[in-house]
């Protein structure tokens, strides 16, 4: 399939799920919130309100037309089907029938919703979310005034009431096959405050997620000013809230992209980075429609796509010669990126425009 994608992405590498195919249910920017680590960019739309941004219809065309294509080339199917994309996916009023439509087209590929839990104090949301595999809520603030820095949310949002909804799904999913990953983004002298911490750690107690994983920025996010936390803040963060968690393995830099990329059972890549003309084009169109929605290094590409580190290389040069796309540079001791691109530990690559 040489054609662009407008809906379907990756499959990318997940340090919490894998190789992820990624549907994108918005379209645009279109998002409750204004988060400053954004990897999507500037946000175009800050709402409230739910419709079918996209429909369902055209993203499950294009999810069969992507399947047929990957069956017709026997590469292995993706680890999991996320749904996400450029902003709040359960904004999307479609959204039971793309989870089912994703089973169909993909029997027994898990389903996953990434989600900033601002619409889960809705019941009918709740009620659609349990129909996924997973569900992977963030809550990086239970501070009012850093939730409000860190997330510039719609004014209708508060942290409690998020809160709130998070417990209330757990609660009506208690015995269910739904499995929640809550997530906690910590940004350097934002909501990495020792308040934070201990009122995150009392409601990690309370929900008992099937797992929490504490991250920080490793890709260039929407506000140059946004920092990552420190190794030492980030073991910390991990010990104290991780307890909470009923999986015992937390998302750590082991886990993170660049270095699943290197285990030999999910990086089943062709040797020789002698691609034939239509994989490089199939190759580059898959990698323009998967860094514009996250930016990427060579090396987390060629994990994800099973396809040769050279051939990636070559589609990426060719990508920032023609002016779509951009090499963009973040750095420093603690980029997870170094474990992959270790003599350009710093270079990551995002879609122009």
């Amino acid at each position: 399939m040489s054609e662009a994608l407008q809906y379907v992405f990756g499959p990318v590498l997940s340090g919490r799920l894998g190789r992820s195919l990624g549907l994108d249910l918005l379209g645009a920017r279109v998002c409750s919130m204004n988060c400053v680590y954004c990897e999507s960019g500037a946000l175009t739309t800050l709402t409230l309100g739910r419709k079918a941004y996209v429909p369902a219809d055209g993203i499950l065309a294009e999810l069969a037309a992507w399947e047929r294509d990957r069956a017709a080339r026997g590469e292995p199917a993706p680890d999991v089907v996320t749904l996400g994309g450029m902003g709040e996916p359960t904004l999307n009023s479609d959204l039971p029938e793309i989870i089912r439509g994703v089973r169909r087209i993909l029997p027994g590929v898990p389903v996953a919703v990434l989600t900033n839990a601002s619409l889960m104090t809705d019941p009918q949301v709740r009620e659609e979310l349990a129909q996924a595999d997973m569900v992977l809520p963030s809550l990086d603030s239970l501070v009012a005034e850093e939730f409000a820095r860190v997330n510039r949310g719609h004014p209708g949002l508060n942290p409690n009431d998020v809160a709130d909804g998070i417990l209330a799904f757990r609660r009506e999913t208690a015995g269910g096959k739904t499995r929640l990953y809550l997530e906690v983004l910590l940004v350097l002298g934002v909501n990495d405050s020792a308040r934070n911490l201990e009122l995150l750690e009392a409601f990690c107690n309370d929900l008992q997620p099937d797992r929490v994983d504490v991250t920080t920025l490793s890709r260039p996010g929407t506000e140059a000013w946004a920092k990552p936390v420190g190794k030492e803040t980030l073991a910390l963060w991990r010990q104290r809230l991780g307890t909470a968690g009923r999986e015992a393995e937390m998302a750590g830099a082991e886990d993170s992209g660049p270095a699943l990329a290197q285990r030999p059972e999910k990086r089943q890549v062709r040797a020789g980075g002698t691609a034939p003309a239509e994989v490089r084009a199939r190759i580059q169109t898959a990698i323009l429609a998967s860094v514009a929605r996250r930016p990427q290094t060579a090396g987390q590409l060629a994990g994800a796509l099973l396809a040769d580190r050279r051939d990636v290389e070559r589609a990426l040069a060719e990508l920032v010669a023609q002016g779509l796309a951009e090499e963009i540079r973040r750095g420093g001791p603690d980029d997870p990126a170094e474990a992959d691109d270790p003599a350009g530990a710093d270079a990551y690559y995002q879609a122009r425009g």
